[in-house]
Order: structure tokens, then C-alpha cells, then sequence
């Protein structure tokens, strides 16, 4: 059974519902206002903060209600001073601009003083919450004005309220700015206190407050208009704050704002004044700071490491020997990000590479491709990359990969692998065999050649140019020239496929030059020569194809030149 009320609670609250449907009223009437809109505007944001306060008030239990029935009067009384003045507005019924103007500013700063005191009720403890506050949120279709008197309401239980007002307010505001780009640009471009309001919860000490605005700060920092206001307010060394003494869902949250906001480099010294990138190196060296933490914790160190003081403070950190351990993590999200994070820092600096290179970076990263491991086709994929980008250019880095069994586990996935990693292992075996003459050797004896030739007639022009050209690489050393025209369906092959390009343009110029580059040998002649596919080259060379043109002169030298004298005459 409720607490009866005695009559001066009960005139209490008589006016402290009249407060609410006056202001209510005068918002209302403001819209309809023509003349010093700006003004205006600013006195409708104050009325609808003051609005939310009040409503907020009633779902409060008062134990000493004096100094807020006085407060509510005076609000009344200043209310009704707008009221007239607002009439006077519609109405154009003021007697200059200067006085009007004054008149209003002068309300402006008492609205922000009753504001001022309603939040000081607060602190004092005077009200508590009664019960668990329901705020309304506008449907889907609602208007921008319902949105941003919504988000006013949050405002003002963020400022005002207890520490479980707060956190509904938070609760809810996290959820309307993650389903509607709409609250973000109110929040943002109109109702910005409520970025200051997180800014400062960020440092709460009550976790579950600074976990939320984490959280709401994370889905805010992912819009490009936002990242400036945001910074602005200071974000940057609250969230690295949170990074360090925050529990899990506030680290991950932060990390991913600080991701976002890094994008931007110039937002990189921040990071590294506060003291971000030592907590990010020692969430990704930790054991304990494993998870869902780990990888936008790696991307803000990704981001950071265009900035060269920076990049060489990770590395006096140790930071290459951290990450080339983590490479051989069985967690997916740790060995990927780490992966990337050594492809960006070496990325080109030739010394750095060769850091990594020493560090044994190379022998992890060709582990990963191991077949007989459990790592995923991501992770396999990513070291693709990884050593595509680190190791072509090194003579050095190729000894070595050839050493670690690189071209073996290649092979196997040109062979067997999954589509998107055979496509990568087919860019890498290109690669190669345009590095040095000992990789070309090793390739043809390990058996690439029929990989690439396979690859000839893939469904991508991409694919049949890589496989055309490094096939051409391979044939240009005698050993494997030998060992292609050995078998007597490759030359066939090559020929038939000459046919199908014709018409186009396809990759017929390099499968005119690895017929080229096989004419030195007496048998690929005769084969050429007697496989039926003359005609095809004829037409081409009379296309004026140069490479076609070059080819029936080659054939039609020494012994030849009898059996084609009445093909081509030049």
C-alpha cells in the first residue's frame, strides 16, 4: 500500500505537472515563431532539457521537497514570463528588435540557472529513483523534433541522475545510435553536450557507466562527421584511460574507438602522447588481454605505424619479436592481425624487413602454409600476402623461404587448395619464378610447370595471363625447355589454346612467346611444325602480330625453310 501524501506534497506535485505541461506547451508554441529564430532555438533546447528534468523529477521520491517546490515555482514564473513574450513574437507585436533581443537573452540565462539548480537537487541527494524509469522512445517514422527531445531527455538523466538513471539513459541512448544514423547526427551536430557527457563518463568510476559510454563513443567514432567532434572534446586520452584500467567490454570498446579515430594519422600523436601505444603493446603481448580486444588493439598499432617516430618506438619496444611469436598463435583473429601488423611496419623500409627477416619472421610465416597444420584458409592466405609483399625483393628472403620448404607447400596449394588460396599461391609461384635463375631451376624440378599449364585455360584472363607468363619464365632455362617438350601433350596444348585466343586479344602474345622461346630446340620445332596449327600462326603473323611473325621466320630457317617456302615469304 502507497504512502499517503500529505496536502503540501500533493501541491508539490500540482506544480510541478502544471511546470511540465506549461514548458510543454511553450516548446510547442515556439515552433510557430518567426523572428529571432536563433534565439529561440537556443531557448527551445533549454526548455526541453529543462522538460526532461522535471520529468524526470516526478519519477523521483522526495524525503525533503522545500527547495525543490521553490525551484518549481520560480521555473513557473520565468515560464510564464517566455509565454509572454513568445505571444508577442508570434503576434509581431514587439516594440523594438534590440529590447526583444535583450529580453530574451536575459530569459536564456535564467532557464540555464534553473538547469544549474535542478541538477544541484540532484547531487544533493534530495531525490532518489523510485522505481525503474521507462523513457519513450519515438517510434521509426518519428519526426527530428521527437528525436532530439528524446535524446534531451537522455541528456538530462545523464546530468542529473542517479548513478541507475544514468545508466538506463546510457543503456538507451547506445541503443537508438546503433540502429539509426539519425540519433548520431543529432548527438553530434545539434545535441553535442551529450559528447562531452561521454567524454567525461569515460573516467566514471562506476565501471558499468564508463563501459556504456565506451560503447555508445565506439558506435559514434565509425561515422567520418563525428571523428572531429570527438576529438575535439578530448576523447582520445579518456579512451586510452579505459584501455588501462577498464574491465573487458570497455578495453574492447575503446580499442575499437581509437581504431577508428586513428584512420586519420593525425590523430596519431595523440595516442602516442598519453601513452596509448606502450597499453596497446602490452594488450597484444598479454596472455590475459586475449580476445575479442586483441585485433582492434593490433589495428590501432597498424594505423599508428605510418608515423616514423612512432613506428621506431614499437620497435625499441620490441614490438617484431612480439609479433612474430604471436604468428604461430592457433587463434585465428591473434595470428592474422599480427601477420599484418609485421606486413605494415616493414612495409617499405628495407631495414626493418630485414629485422623481421632475422627475427625469423620468414620461418613462421611459411609454418602457417604447413598442410599438415590446423591454421584456416584466412590465416594461410594472409601469409600469402604477407610474404608476397616481404620477401620478392630480397635475395636474401628467397634463400631462405626456398630453405624453409616454401616451394613445397606452394605446390601443394596449387594443387589442392581452396580456391581463393590457390589464386594467391598461383600470384606467389608467379613471383618467384621471376626472382633468379636458382628459383626457376628448383621450380621446374619440384613440378610447376604442369600447375601453370593447367592454369592456361582458366575461366580468368587474370589467372591464364599469370600462368602464360610464368610459364614462359620457366621455359626461358634449358633444363625445364627439356622437360616441358618431353611430354608431347604440353606443346599440343599450348597450341590448341593459340587457336582459342585468335579471335581475341586474350594472352596469345605470351603463348606465341613460349612457342618462341621452345623453337631453340630442334624437337619443338618439328612439333610445331607438324601439329596442324600452322595456319593459326600464319593468320596471326599476317595480322601483323609481331611475336606470330617472328615465330614462322624461326620455323622457316636451316632445314624448315623448304617445307614452309610457300607459306610465308617476308
Amino acid at each position: 500500500m502507497g504512502e499517503a501524501k500529505y496536502p503540501q506534497d500533493q501541491n508539490s506535485a500540482s506544480s510541478l505537472r502544471q511546470a511540465i505541461e506549461v514548458i510543454s506547451s511553450l516548446i510547442s508554441l515556439s515552433h510557430s515563431i518567426k523572428v529571432f529564430t536563433v534565439k529561440w532555438q537556443l531557448i527551445r533546447n533549454k526548455l526541453e532539457e529543462l522538460n526532461s528534468g522535471l520529468i524526470a523529477v516526478e519519477n523521483c521520491d522526495s524525503s525533503e521537497s522545500s527547495g525543490l517546490s521553490s525551484l518549481v515555482q520560480a521555473i513557473l514564473f520565468t515560464v510564464n514570463e517566455c509565454n509572454v513574450l513568445a505571444r508577442r513574437c508570434v503576434d509581431l507585436c514587439y516594440g523594438g528588435k534590440l529590447l526583444m533581443q535583450s529580453d530574451l537573452d536575459v530569459l536564456s540565462s535564467k532557464f540555464d540557472q534553473h538547469i544549474k539548480n535542478l541538477s544541484g537537487i540532484y547531487t544533493a541527494g534530495v531525490l532518489t529513483q523510485g522505481f525503474a524509469i521507462v523513457v519513450s522512445r519515438p517510434g521509426v517514422n518519428a519526426c527530428k523534433d521527437d528525436m532530439r527531445f528524446y535524446l534531451r531527455d537522455l541528456l538530462t538523466r545523464m546530468k542529473i541522475g542517479d548513478t541507475q538513471m544514468k545508466k538506463q539513459a546510457l543503456f538507451n541512448l547506445h541503443e537508438v545510435v546503433i540502429e539509426d544514423e539519425k540519433y548520431v547526427k543529432i548527438v553530434v551536430l545539434e545535441v553535442n553536450e551529450i559528447v562531452n557527457i561521454l567524454v567525461k563518463f569515460l573516467d566514471s568510476l562506476v565501471i558499468e557507466i564508463q563501459e556504456s559510454a565506451a560503447k555508445v563513443v565506439c558506435v559514434i567514432s565509425g561515422f567520418d562527421f563525428c571523428k572531429s567532434v570527438l576529438i575535439g572534446a578530448g576523447v582520445i586520452g579518456p579512451l586510452i584511460r579505459v584501455l588501462e584500467s577498464g574491465n573487458g567490454f570497455g578495453k574492447e570498446a575503446a580499442a575499437r574507438s581509437l581504431q577508428k579515430l586513428t584512420e586519420n594519422s593525425d590523430n596519431a600523436w595523440s595516442v602516442s602522447a598519453y601513452g596509448g601505444v606502450t597499453a596497446l603493446l602490452k594488450i597484444c603481448s598479454g596472455d590475459e588481454f586475449r580476445g575479442e580486444i586483441f585485433g582492434p588493439a593490433c589495428g590501432v598499432l597498424r594505423n599508428l605505424v605510418g608515423v616514423e617516430e612512432i613506428k621506431r618506438f614499437m620497435i625499441e619496444e620490441d614490438a617484431i619479436s612480439t609479433f612474430i611469436k604471436l604468428v604461430r598463435s592457433k587463434d585465428e583473429v591473434v595470428q592474422i592481425n599480427s601477420i599484418e601488423f609485421l606486413q605494415n611496419i616493414a612495409s617499405g623500409d628495407e631495414s626493418i624487413r630485414q629485422m623481421v627477416i632475422k627475427e625469423g619472421g620468414i620461418r613462421a610465416l611459411v609454418r602457417v602454409l604447413d598442410p599438415k597444420s590446423s591454421f584456416s584458409s584466412k590465416s594461410r592466405e594472409t601469409a600469402l600476402r604477407a610474404i608476397e609483399k616481404l620477401c620478392f625483393t630480397s635475395s636474401n628472403a628467397i634463400n631462405i623461404l626456398m630453405k624453409c620448404g616454401f616451394t613445397d607447400e606452394l605446390l601443394y596449394f596449387l594443387r589442392k587448395g581452396e580456391v581463393s588460396v590457390q589464386e594467391l599461391a598461383l600470384k606467389a609461384a608467379f613471383k618467384l619464378c621471376g626472382t633468379s635463375e636458382e628459383a626457376k631451376k628448383a621450380m621446374g624440378d619440384a613440378g610447376f610447370m604442369p600447375e601453370f599449364v593447367r592454369f592456361l585455360d582458366a575461366k580468368s584472363y587474370e589467372i591464364r595471363e599469370m600462368a602464360a607468363e610464368a610459364l614462359y619464365r620457366m621455359v626461358s632455362i634449358p633444363k625445364n625447355r627439356k622437360r616441358f617438350i618431353q611430354d608431347d601433350r604440353n606443346i599440343g596444348f599450348i597450341l590448341q589454346l593459340l587457336d582459342k585466343e585468335a579471335a581475341n586479344s586474350g594472352n596469345k602474345e605470351f603463348l606465341l612467346s613460349i612457342l618462341m622461346s621452345l623453337t631453340s630446340c630442334n624437337s619443338a620445332r618439328r612439333k610445331i611444325a607438324n601439329s596442324g596449327y600452322l595456319k593459326i600462326i600464319e593468320k596471326l603473323a599476317e595480322a601483323e602480330v609481331s611475336d606470330a611473325k617472328r615465330l614462322v621466320r624461326k620455323l622457316s630457317t636451316n632445314r624448315f625453310r623448304i617445307m614452309l617456302s610457300g607459306i610465308w615469304h617476308s
